[in-house]
């Protein structure tokens, strides 16, 4: 499992929200760690044909609440990063 762009369309494609405007609903979490899990299948042409229903029913919350604890410090990380300021070089 990986965050990526894919997961994000997906995740959009399926709530019709933006990963950005998602709240703590379990039920959007579960949704996208689906999308997040079958967009890196797709990337690491790993079979994956589970619908959102069989993936949640094999879900374990510690699971569930592992990957949340992830996404929060991947964001808490991303918002430390500095992006430098351009310097012109005329």
């Amino acid at each position: 499992m990986r965050m990526t762009m894919g997961a994000m369309r997906r995740f959009k494609q399926e709530t019709g929200m933006e990963v950005s405007e998602m709240t703590t609903e379990v039920s959007l979490m579960v949704v996208f760690l689906y999308c997040c899990v079958a967009s890196a299948c797709n990337a690491d042409n790993i079979p994956f044909d589970l619908d959102i229903d069989k993936f949640a029913d094999g879900l374990e919350m510690d699971k569930l609440t592992d990957f949340v604890e992830t996404m929060q410090q991947d964001a808490g990380d991303s918002k430390k990063k500095k992006v430098a300021p351009r310097t012109s070089t005329n």
